[in-house]
């Protein structure tokens, strides 16, 4: 393997606690990181995303994005389809290999699985449980919701990844063919077949472990006066193609969604007034003034540097404008220079500050009070008892931001929870939710006023946390067979069932860190844990059995009935 490329996969299996792959499935998970990251700004776990085993048709990585959102699970994407209006499906396949030299076998006979893999026929060979996971996905999944799609069918990206430094013609040829044999098959889009070289990891590497930074023209700004906790502000007009192009388009053409993480909206689709903002921007007499009728944009940056006529963001989140954005890219067809945008941009580091004028800018909107707690100070506390309550080998991260901790070599990744994860660790520890742990806006829906809640204790969400991350770290090890994976939040389920008991937790301080101690000192024993897992695969594997044999793990483990029945087999254990 290229020195440089080997260099980075070491770095990277430290990193995210995979050194004890061999160095081809490091590889794997390593060109799987590269390459899912380059569709996905937040912080994933590479490794599970890998196709392992034999029968696996050459895919060593598959993901579906559903609204740009990364899923590999079937029953994962069949929940996120069904709760979407017009999604867009991005479904990518990742072949790596360690040889310094690309082979047109590799291509000839990827594009022949990938036929049979996408075509409703039975497979004409044998298949492992990934491969049929992978099946589920498209024609469970997306397919048999080809109605929602609107007439825009998935877009198919097919990558071969090897550490060679050239593709010869030859190879382009080879992928070329292999591409229009898939865009025949009429079921997608779109349809990419990419041949990736040492060059294009290095490159997605450094762009998937950095955070974001862009340039944009902004001429005619005018320095805001500031305060001590604020570094600079400035405010001023942009076009909206400079914005969408510069400012809101990543490098493969898709919407910077994790520039919204601080808005306390998602995009609402096209409502009264998101319609309005797109009867503007179509009309040839409106979009003029665009700038008049629309509240503009507000970014808060910790890195603004003024050069000429130009100003460079780095780490910034958009906290005000979130719905304008996302019409502007949606339409940015009908964007001509003579749309303008008002733009604020506020450099501080100072998290009340930023708090503040998210807080102050969303009110000027139609936004509840419910939706304006997502900033509170819980989550700074949080952070704050992750990275300083602990000594390091006990330490966990909690990933406020999105990239957060991305530049910081001293962390290992695996050891980073976002609030996704969190969320769902602590519904399923701590609120009896291990089978309803589905997609993470629905569980804000259904059950938010009960989570990140001031007077709860942080050491309840540490101890979700670290629990998650030792099932994890069991699993990754092959401690705990894989095919138990799906029942991952079952098992924080039992944890606390049998630790802590059944009934409510107590939130005083003393008391909730006095039941946790004991707990906490046998999930950071990597032999403890082991056995404390051990004890509930015999009544885990009961509850499986008394399942009928045609549902898959992945399905049973999210229905209700199966949660109460692993709760009596543990209590008759």
């Amino acid at each position: 393997m290229d020195v440089v490329i080997s260099g980075l996969t070491r770095e990277f299996q430290k990193t995210h606690d995979l050194t004890a792959l061999p160095e081809s499935e490091a590889f794997e998970a390593f060109a799987a990181y590269c390459v899912l990251s380059s569709f996905y700004e937040n912080e994933f776990a590479p490794d599970s995303f890998r196709t392992g085993g034999g029968n696996d048709l050459g895919i060593d990585a598959f993901a579906v994005l559903v609204d740009g959102d990364l899923l590999h699970d079937a029953d994962d994407v069949v929940r996120v389809m069904d709760n979407r209006i017009r999604p867009a499906v991005d479904i990518v396949f990742i072949q790596a290999k360690t040889s310094s030299r690309f082979d047109s076998r590799v291509i000839s006979d990827l594009a022949d699985n990938l036929l049979h893999l996408i075509r409703p026929q039975d497979l004409p060979y044998p298949a492992s449980d990934d491969v049929q996971n992978i099946r589920r996905c498209l024609h469970e999944a997306v397919y048999a919701n080809i109605g929602k799609l609107a007439g825009r069918l998935p877009r198919l990206h097919v990558f071969y990844v090897s550490t060679g430094s050239e593709v010869a013609a030859m190879i382009t040829e080879k992928a070329t063919s292999a591409q229009q044999k898939l865009i025949a098959t009429g079921m997608f889009d779109e349809v990419s077949f990419e041949c990736r070289t040492q060059h294009h990891l290095r490159t997605l590497y450094r762009r998937a472990t950095s955070s974001v930074t862009v340039t944009f023209p902004m001429p005619r700004r005018v320095v805001v006066p500031s305060t001590s906790a604020v570094e600079q502000a400035v405010t001023g007009l942009i076009t909206a193609p400079e914005l969408v192009d510069l400012v809101l388009t990543d490098d493969a053409g898709r919407l910077r969604r994790t520039l919204f993480h601080e808005n306390f909206r998602d995009f609402q689709g096209y409502n009264e007034v998101n319609s309005k903002i797109r009867d503007t921007l179509c009309d040839p007499a409106e979009r003029g003034l665009f700038s008049l009728y629309n509240l503009g944009i507000t970014i808060v940056t910790r890195g603004l540097h003024p050069i000429g006529d130009n100003v460079v963001l780095t780490d910034f989140q958009i906290v005000n404008g979130c719905q304008t954005c996302h019409v502007l890219f949606d339409q940015r067809q009908e964007l001509t220079d003579a749309v303008h945008v008002k733009l604020l941009v506020v450099h501080t580091q100072d998290e009340d500050v930023i708090s503040g004028i998210a807080a102050a800018t969303n009110r000027q909107t139609v936004i509840s009070e419910e939706d304006l707690s997502v900033r509170d100070d819980f989550h700074r506390l949080l952070e704050e008892y992750f990275e300083h309550s602990r000594d390091k080998q006990r330490r966990l991260y909690y990933e406020r931001r999105s990239k957060q901790y991305s530049e910081r070599k001293d962390v290992e990744k695996v050891r980073v929870i976002g609030r996704p994860q969190l969320t769902r660790a602590y519904l399923a520890m701590f609120l009896d939710e291990p089978a309803g742990v589905g997609h993470f806006k629905s569980l804000l829906q259904e059950r938010g006023r009960e989570l990140f809640r001031p007077g709860q204790q942080p050491v309840y969400y540490y101890l979700a946390a670290a629990t998650l991350y030792r099932v994890e770290w069991l699993l990754r090890n092959k401690r705990i067979d894989k095919k138990y994976a799906p029942a991952r939040y079952h098992l924080l389920s039992a944890v606390r069932l049998q630790s802590l008991g059944d009934g409510a937790v107590d939130h005083s301080p003393r008391t909730a860190e006095k039941k946790c101690a004991q707990l906490l000192h046998d999930i950071w024993d990597p032999n403890a844990s082991e056995r404390l897992f051990t004890r509930f695969l015999r009544p885990l594997q009961r509850a499986m059995d008394a399942e009928p044999p045609s549902v898959p793990v992945g399905e049973m483990v999210r229905t209700q009935r199966f949660a109460d029945r692993f709760h009596q087999e543990l209590l008759q254990d």
